[in-house]
């Protein structure tokens, strides 16, 4: 499960995407969320490592949406983990 912060960004995101067409800038999310720039490149990392973007710190303002919405407990990509209750 993602933290209030991770899903508001994703949210954003996805919500940006689908209206303008494109992946928002740092500053953009930095405007919608208030977050600092080491906020926000916190919060991009936990979602790149939790695969719901595929986003590096080595450029920072290309992001790529991978799974717009959150997954439920147990699931991975979209699919029930074995063992998953």
């Amino acid at each position: 499960m993602l933290a209030d912060a991770e899903r508001k960004v994703l949210r954003i995101i996805a919500n940006y995407s689908a209206g303008r067409k494109r992946m928002p800038s740092l500053m953009e999310l930095g405007r919608k969320t208030g977050k600092s720039r080491e906020g926000l490149l916190n919060v991009l990392g936990v979602l790149g490592k939790e695969g719901y973007i595929l986003w590096s710190s080595a450029d920072p303002e290309r992001i790529i949406l991978i799974q717009a919405w959150e997954r439920k407990c147990g699931e991975v990509n979209g699919w029930k983990a074995y063992g998953a209750r």
